[in-house]
């Protein structure tokens, strides 16, 4: 929840600066310029609610996403039995949002133009004929609603993440195997990391891999829930990296997750975490 930040680093160096945003402001920091990047198959971009960025001045680069991950297909009953693969819903244009599976309920409009990538992303829950029950990047924490698929790009994969608060261990799952299992510090007793189902909406890169963000910082779907209006944020809670190792394995945030710099790298440049990965936060 500390910071916000813009998108995917191009570890392909495909990079290509399409659209830069300034002035925006930051959970916890004060107000910084962003520019997104592109990713390599999956809808990204980030920008998280920091606690200890305030007056920091710094500049943060971002740009908008390409998305070349094929369409979800269906999968047939002849499948092999394996680990659900996560159904992920994109949009680079304006979302109705509805109540129920049904055109006649009531109705929210989402904007990508709202976030700092220019693209809406959502985890889906369920399927209902045309229209899918989706996880929403919105207050309060949990909420769901309807799309219709005809109005999203679908994309699926395979990985998850299990967050523990009592352990303070993040696990990273692709399929069934661990791809990672590390030490994280998470949220103090007054300003808990708060606990749920979210997902990866948005991937930030800071301008000073070694300050207090570290290189890289996920942004969850989910929110604090003790922080609602800090210096000019709104509380988003996230995954990032640190200028301060020894914090790993403590209640030291204001609800977001911290990682040693060496695993948030291994987790965007080698393992290649997509957007609309699960998060499950469990006590």
């Amino acid at each position: 929840m500390e910071e916000r930040a813009a998108s995917w680093a191009d570890i392909a160096a495909r990079t290509t600066v399409r659209r830069a945003r300034s002035s925006i402001r930051l959970f916890g920091a004060a107000a910084v310029a962003v520019t997104v990047l592109p990713w390599l198959s999956s809808p990204s971009a980030a920008l998280l609610r920091s606690e200890a960025a305030a007056g920091s001045g710094a500049t943060w680069e971002q740009t908008p996403t390409n998305t070349t991950a094929p369409l979800w297909v269906a999968p047939q009953a002849t499948d092999p039995v394996e680990s659900p693969a996560s159904l992920v819903a994109s949009s680079s244009e304006p979302v109705a949002v509805h109540d129920g599976p049904d055109e006649a309920s009531s109705v929210r409009l989402l904007d990508p133009a709202d976030e700092v990538s220019g693209q809406l992303v959502f985890l889906v829950k369920d399927q209902v004929s045309d229209w899918l029950e989706v996880y929403l990047p919105v207050r309060p924490n949990g909420s769901t609603g309807w799309l219709r698929r005809g109005d999203v790009e679908l994309s699926e994969h395979r990985y998850r993440i299990e967050l523990s608060l009592s352990k303070r261990r993040l696990v990273v799952f692709q399929a069934d195997e661990i791809v990672m299992d590390e030490p994280v510090g998470v949220g103090t007793e007054s300003t808990p990391t708060p606990g749920g189902v979210y997902y990866l909406k948005e991937l930030l890169r800071p301008p000073d891999p070694e300050a207090f963000y570290g290189p890289y910082a996920y942004g969850l779907s989910g929110f604090s829930e003790t922080e609602f209006d800090y210096n000019g944020g709104v509380g988003v809670i996230g995954i990032h990296g640190t200028d301060d190792p020894a914090s790993i394995g403590g209640d030291v945030s204001r609800g977001c997750i911290r990682l040693d710099n060496d695993d948030i790298i291994r987790l965007v440049e080698e393992i290649g975490l997509p957007l609309g990965t699960p998060v499950a936060i469990e006590a």
